[in-house]
Parts: C-alpha cells; sequence; structure tokens
C-alpha cells in the first residue's frame, strides 16, 4: 500500500498552460481514442466550440415525479434546437423524446434508492451495453460516488461499465456525486474528479466548487459541470459563464432550465456562454428580451 504520509500535496496545476496531448483530436484527452469514440463525442461536443450544453432530465428515476419535468413529451421539443445533449433514463427517452429530433444522448445506466431512502450511493448498473446500443446513446453516465459508504460499489459499476463501453466504443460520463457527508471542497473535487477519470471515463460531470480551473487543470479529461440547485436565473448564467473560463467544457443544466419561467429562454442564454462566449450581461439581456 502507498505511503500516504509521504505524499506531496501539488500546487503545480499550470492552469494557464492548454492540455498538452491534444493535437489530432479537437477534445481534451481524446487523441488515442477509436474512430467510433471520437465520432460519438463530435456528437456531444461541439467540435466548433469544443463545448456542450447537455439537458439533465433524469431526477425522476429517484425523485419520482419533479417539478417542471411533469411533461416531458411536451418541454423536451422546445428545448431540442439549443442544447447539445439529453441526459436522461432510457424510459424516458424511449417515450418522449421523438427520434427524429436527432440530439446526442447521455444515458443514465446506474439506478438506486429513491429520495424516500437517506443513503443513495449504493446503486446498481440498471442498463446493459446491448441496450445502451440499441438507442444509439453517445455517452453512459454513472453516478460514482466517492468517499462515502457506497464507494467500491460505486467503482465496481464504472468500471464495468467502462469496460462495456470500450468494447462497443461507447464513451462513459462518470457523475461526481457527493455523498451526504462530504464538502464539497476543491480538495474534494480534485481527488474524485481525477480517480473518475483514472478509471478510464471520457467524461467527467462535477460541481462548480473554489478554485475549478485547478481542478479543471488537474482532470485529464472534459469535465462539463452540473448546474445543482435551482439558482435565480442570473446567478445561473454566473455560474455557467464562471466555470466555462475557469477550465470547463460545457455545462450540464437541469433545475436551472426546467424550473425557470422560462426555459427556453434559459437554455438559449446558456448556449450562448457555453458557444459564443457570451458575457454574463449579454446573457442575461438575450434571457429578459426572449422573456417577453
Amino acid at each position: 500500500m502507498a505511503d500516504l504520509d509521504g505524499l506531496k500535496v501539488s500546487k503545480d496545476y499550470h492552469v494557464d498552460v492548454p492540455f498538452a496531448n491534444q493535437t489530432g483530436f479537437f477534445l481534451k484527452g481524446s487523441n488515442s481514442l477509436d474512430w467510433g469514440m471520437k465520432s460519438h463525442l463530435s456528437r456531444i461536443f461541439n467540435p466548433k466550440s469544443g463545448n456542450t450544453v447537455m439537458f439533465a432530465f433524469d431526477h425522476g428515476y429517484f425523485m419520482g415525479s419533479t417539478a417542471g419535468l411533469e411533461r416531458l413529451d411536451l418541454l423536451l421539443p422546445q428545448l431540442a434546437p439549443y442544447v447539445d445533449c439529453f441526459m436522461g433514463t432510457r424510459g424516458a427517452l424511449r417515450t418522449c423524446v421523438p427520434p427524429e429530433l436527432v440530439k446526442s444522448v447521455a444515458l443514465r445506466v446506474t439506478s438506486g434508492s429513491s429520495m424516500l431512502q437517506e443513503d443513495l450511493s449504493h446503486e446498481v448498473v440498471a442498463v446493459d451495453i446491448e441496450d445502451a446500443v440499441r438507442m444509439n446513446a453517445d455517452c453512459m453516465a454513472v453516478q460514482t460516488f466517492i468517499g462515502a459508504g457506497g464507494q467500491l460499489s460505486s467503482i465496481d459499476n464504472l468500471s464495468r461499465v467502462i469496460n462495456a463501453g470500450i468494447r462497443y466504443s461507447v464513451p462513459t460520463m462518470g457523475v461526481c456525486a457527493v455523498g451526504k457527508d462530504m464538502a464539497r471542497t476543491d480538495r474534494f473535487f480534485k481527488l474524485a474528479t481525477r480517480i473518475i477519470a483514472e478509471m478510464g471515463v471520457q467524461i467527467v460531470k462535477s460541481y462548480d466548487c473554489e478554485n475549478f480551473e485547478e481542478v479543471a487543470a488537474a482532470c485529464p479529461v472534459p469535465i462539463v459541470v452540473a448546474g445543482g440547485k435551482k439558482l435565480p436565473e442570473k446567478e445561473a448564467l454566473e455560474l455557467a459563464y464562471g466555470v466555462m473560463q475557469k477550465g470547463a467544457h460545457g455545462v450540464d443544466m437541469g433545475r436551472n432550465i426546467f424550473q425557470s419561467a422560462h426555459p427556453v429562454a434559459m437554455a438559449k442564454a446558456v448556449s450562448k456562454i457555453v458557444h459564443d462566449g457570451y458575457t454574463v450581461k449579454e446573457a442575461w439581456e438575450l434571457f429578459q428580451e426572449e422573456s417577453r
């Protein structure tokens, strides 16, 4: 076992130095992937901007009917022109997403306890690789708990999905879950995102934190930042702008879009920040104009 007492706490993140191994493909950490993986990633991430706007609507798998997501069949077609990737369960995707929308898909493949249980960290792999391929999923999303009671089984889930994905050239996205006893510090996210990346995922979904630019620099694959709890719209735009400036390759907005009073306007404004470099002021003005 490694001697943890002798480890140096690194401070050499070189946050202003671009990722070095990125000469053959536009996306961070993807040079050595095969054609199929790169094709899927090119659907998730816009090759021109190198970024993505994901829309997460997988909350129902543990929360049931969620405010703002009561009628996915009505909401998703409205948002489709302004997001790059739908993140949902196979049940929601098959029933509520018309296949002619031609959106990339991040398929939630793990499942576990509902909100009625205190501990959500013991999930299982609920979708096999064959069904992910049948659904033409562009990546498989795995909830990954680091520092929680279910860490070992969570890493086992992640490893099995990664291995299956490599066999079929389907990327895996490790979703960094924060256990109820873990603090959302940069120290935690540096640990969790790096562990998840080193397991072999092609994408990490995580959260904003202090010194996020160091978290992003130390992670050798693109980080997509979750929007988290519902914020006032201008604050959500500030979040999106801030993480993009600090090295994120996109945002995965769920509640900050579907619980907005004007979800389409919000999706448009977020997209402009992520892909076109809008400032918070410009995005906020767009949101206000589209909300009228």
